[in-house]
């Protein structure tokens, strides 16, 4: 079992940076694929960024080249640097895991907010 916690959310100019983290207790996270998503609104929830086991990475067409994703194993952290932000970035982020075999997502965090003003 994988409990995760967000943290790192907040308010910030258009054109600046946040780093999200995302803390996990139970299994380590080097067994898992790991992502971000979020969601805005009324607007249906988007993945924004994945890694996998062997630290591959894929982003969202909306995010690319501007978002980050890693994760440190040794602390069993995931993070996700967002740059250049803009308002339509504006939603609650959640990160996720599941064993990479898996097609659904199994555990979730409780998410954070980025507001983009």
């Amino acid at each position: 079992h994988v409990q995760l916690v967000e943290s790192g959310g907040g308010s910030v100019q258009a054109g600046g940076s946040l780093r999200l983290s995302c803390a996990s207790s139970g299994n380590s996270l080097s067994a898992y694929c790991m992502g971000w998503f979020r969601q805005a609104p009324g607007k249906k929830p988007e993945t924004v960024a994945i890694i996998d086991t062997d630290d591959k990475t894929t982003y969202a067409n909306s995010v690319k080249g501007r978002f980050t994703i890693s994760k440190d194993n040794a602390k069993d952290t995931l993070s996700l640097q967002m740059n250049i932000l803009k308002p339509e970035d504006t939603a609650t982020y959640y990160c996720m895991a599941r064993p990479c075999d898996y097609d659904d997502w199994l555990y979730y965090g409780q998410g954070t907010q980025v507001t983009v003003s």
